[in-house]
């Protein structure tokens, strides 16, 4: 499946949600996900189904003081 992941062409495996994508890329701390332009919840991210050519933008937090 080819999708644009923080601004670069990526070919991935198919997966049938964001949160499917996410595990996929073995990603486990706290993000924020936006798809196609629409910031999710958490809860839509089993929710939101992916098609081939999405764009999303993947961000995780920094603590620090």
């Amino acid at each position: 499946m080819r999708l644009r992941i923080n601004g670069k062409e990526r070919e991935v495996e198919p997966a049938e949600s964001v949160e499917e994508l996410i595990r996929g890329l073995g990603i486990h701390r706290r993000i924020v996900v936006e798809h196609n332009g629409v910031i999710l919840s958490v809860e839509q991210y089993s929710t939101t189904p992916l098609s081939e050519g999405d764009v999303l933008e993947i961000a995780h937090f920094v603590g620090g003081g």
